[in-house]
């Protein structure tokens, strides 16, 4: 376990400025190839080698050339690793988000919700093998953006840190492993309102030995067919399978050469119309905000592969479905949100879900990193602007909630048990 010392708060220190995620990544949305986004962070006048480094990172990301990313962020980190990305607004908390090293869905992407919100926003990146750096700046809450999932050391060390840490931190890391897809199930399960797939992690070797076309070995809790497969590694649905018989399970093996697989009971959540309708939700220390609704004629549904772009109609479904939100889905789901939340008790957590025809509410994914944006509020698209500026400020008022809870009890302390 890793026991470096925690750093040293020093007020005086200004990191390096970055543009950051969220101002490159809405840049993209609304257009800038990959030459408007390297002008971009040219001519963003970076002070430092490790500031131009680590934007492009996110840009080589964004472009898709993930090891040249992450090659970037290598280089980046290996100068500083304290980086910041935004002042306070007048009256708004500074935020220090604690993240680890890697890709863009490594860490929640805090940015997306700061800068809307006008908070203040520095990050250090704690290094499972150099631990912290030396000083970091001054803040009012600490924010545990490292999500999973992350090596057992650095979650240990994580947590530990998290209980000494000298502000408030949210999202305590301890938390963390029950996101797991083959924990999750298993933490949600037995609340009448919430379906959660079984899910396992199974070497090749078990699923090859099948029995027959209804079911798989004992050690998969009798999942049957249909199911979802995902090789051990994947995100994003890549790789992702729903198998209804052996013989997609074999064809399945014929071109993905995995050693092991996670194993998932397929629930089917069309509704009457024959799509699918997928839900992402945040809970702000518990209270569900939607985030979007992407509806799509397959059962594998993503935002950006959705269609909701060229359909005008599921525009506006989406958009009724925001007006609608806290009178309709969240009311006929508070229960089951509250049920995730004391479970769960993680301050920020985001929940990919579906309404099945019962009006259950399915969840398909609990995520700290799932990212949650308005940048694309423009045109087509401007009923989402309100929304998501009412979720950044949920967010804020939670940030600022706690830091006030903070100084009070810092007040308490210093004046002594007779005041």
């Amino acid at each position: 376990m890793i026991t470096a010392a925690l750093p040293r708060l020093d007020p005086d220190l200004v990191p390096p400025r970055v543009l950051g995620l969220a101002a490159l990544t809405q840049a993209a949305l609304r257009g800038a190839d990959g030459a408007a986004l390297a002008a971009m962070i040219a001519n963003a006048g970076h002070a430092t080698r490790s500031a131009y480094l680590f934007d492009h990172a996110i840009l080589a990301q964004l472009m898709f050339d993930r090891s040249n990313g992450l090659a970037r962020l290598d280089a980046a980190l290996g100068d500083t690793r304290v980086f910041r990305v935004s002042d306070p607004a007048p009256g708004a908390p500074r935020l220090l988000g604690i993240c680890q090293p890697g890709d863009l869905m490594a860490n929640t992407p805090l940015d997306c919700l700061t800068t809307p919100a006008g908070i203040g926003l520095d990050l250090v990146v704690f290094d499972p093998v150099l631990g912290w750096p030396a000083t970091i700046p001054a803040h009012d809450v600490a924010f545990m953006a490292a999500a999973e999932p992350m090596p057992e050391d650095a979650l240990n060390a994580l947590t530990a840190a998290a209980l000494a840490w000298p502000r408030p931190v949210l999202n305590n890391p301890a938390r963390l492993p029950g996101l797991r897809r083959e924990v999750l199930w298993q933490i949600l399960s037995g609340f009448p309102g919430v379906v959660v797939p079984r899910t396992c992690w199974l070497p090749r070797q078990a699923l090859a030995s099948m029995m027959d076309d209804k079911t798989l070995p004992a050690q998969t809790l009798d999942i049957p067919f249909p199911m979802l497969i995902r090789p051990a590694g994947s995100h994003a649905g890549k790789g992702l399978r729903l198998i209804v018989n052996r013989s997609e399970l074999a064809a399945a093996f014929a071109t993905d050469p995995a050693e092991s697989f996670q194993v998932c009971r397929f629930v089917d959540y069309r509704s009457r119309d024959g799509k699918f309708r997928k839900f992402r939700v945040a809970l702000v220390n518990g209270r569900p905000k939607l985030c979007h609704l992407a509806i799509s004629d397959h059962w594998m549904v993503h935002y950006l592969n959705a269609g909701m772009a060229i359909h005008a109609e599921r525009r506006a479904e989406e958009a009724t479905a925001f007006r609608e939100f806290d009178t309709g889905f969240a009311r006929r789901h508070a229960e089951a949100f509250q049920f995730i939340h004391e479970r769960l008790h993680l301050d920020w957590l985001v929940l990919d879900c579906a309404e099945l025809p019962d009006r259950r509410l399915l969840v398909f994914e609990a995520d700290t990193a799932a990212i949650v944006h308005g940048m694309d509020a423009v045109g087509d698209f401007a009923y989402k602007a309100q929304p998501m500026k009412t979720l950044a400020l949920e967010f804020r008022a939670w940030v600022s909630e706690r830091a006030v809870r903070a100084r009070v009890m810092e007040l308490l302390e210093a004046v002594g048990p007779n005041a």
